[in-house]
């Protein structure tokens, strides 16, 4: 079993507004709504793709309820804690403008106690037991402890479990100073954290705290560093339908393949394969089986050199 952390769930929603006056009264056309947060969208991405997937977070209110039946419908069971309040709302808004077009805007969601966190530890615990590999995403609710994924880490880690992890900030700061197995960063996530974009300046930052690194570039593709070799992956698309989650279904991707102990070239390839069919797919932050399977079969891999 894979078990994707999802701290802070959301209702991921498509808003359509074409157009938007400042400081005026601006009406939604319609919407159309998903479950969401990046590991809601990993857990999902990982059942369609056929693996065992469980998801732990945190749930508050009737928006709780309804990621969570979603999330079953799809053959994800979720657990986790339950919170007061609602969890939050993530719009995507689509609009004719071209540079309000995409445009996102995100709810903070509910708040975390000290009490609750440690309920929290107490569940993640408890399903761990017989999990293969935890994928970690997301923002945590307000108040949560700085180190809440270094400690999610450190337990995994007690049981031998492999954590993957997507986030930033002083979370991502926290969990490298105890180190971790595999981290999924973007190019601008990579300028902040070590001040390049450059695989081996990055690679030379992380010596020593992560094994793993998965830098994606847009457009571009993936470079892949893992046991001493880096690899660059990338699938062509005629047509972009949405871009929101592509990272997501991309770390789900690595996961899989990694679970199945796949070759360094399968699992570079399932990665770029994964988040290039979530660019095909209408509903945000999910992927179909059947464009993953098309596009494993186009990707194109170099080798760019062994790691310093």
């Amino acid at each position: 079993m894979i078990l994707s952390i999802c701290p802070n769930p959301s209702i991921d929603t498509y808003a359509w507004l074409n157009v938007f006056e400042v400081g005026g009264v601006n009406r939604i056309e319609k919407i159309e709504e998903y479950p969401g947060g990046k590991g809601v969208h990993v857990a999902l991405a990982l059942a369609e793709l056929g693996n065992s997937s469980k998801l732990m977070g945190v749930w508050a209110g009737g928006a709780g309820d309804w990621i969570r039946k979603e999330c079953l419908q799809k053959k994800v069971f979720a657990v986790g804690l339950e919170l007061e309040g609602n969890n939050r709302k993530c719009y995507t808004f689509r609009s004719h403008i071209p540079h309000f077009n995409n445009s996102e805007l995100l709810e903070p969601g509910p708040v975390l106690t000290s009490q609750k966190w440690h309920s929290f530890m107490g569940i993640f615990q408890e399903s761990i037991v017989d999990a293969g590999i935890l994928c970690m995403a997301g923002s945590w609710p307000v108040n949560a402890p700085v180190d809440a994924y270094s400690q999610l880490i450190e337990a995994g880690k007690s049981k031998n479990i492999p954590a993957i992890l997507d986030c930033t900030g002083i979370q991502l700061e926290q969990a490298l100073k105890k180190g971790f197995f595999g981290l999924h960063l973007n190019q601008d996530e990579a300028f902040n954290l070590c001040g390049s974009q450059n695989i081996q300046d990055v690679l030379k930052v992380l010596k020593g705290k992560v094994e793993l690194v998965a830098l994606t570039k847009g457009k571009e593709g993936l470079v892949f560093a893992y046991k001493n070799r880096i690899l660059a992956a990338n699938v062509k698309i005629d047509k972009v339908v949405s871009t929101v989650g592509s990272g997501d279904c991309l770390t789900a991707g690595l996961a899989h393949a990694i679970s199945r102990n796949l070759s360094l070239e399968e699992i570079a390839a399932y990665g770029v394969a994964c988040g290039a069919a979530n660019c095909l797919f209408e509903d945000l932050g999910q992927l179909k089986i059947k464009d993953v399977k098309s596009l494993l079969q186009r990707v194109e891999i170099t080798e760019l050199t062994h790691e310093a």
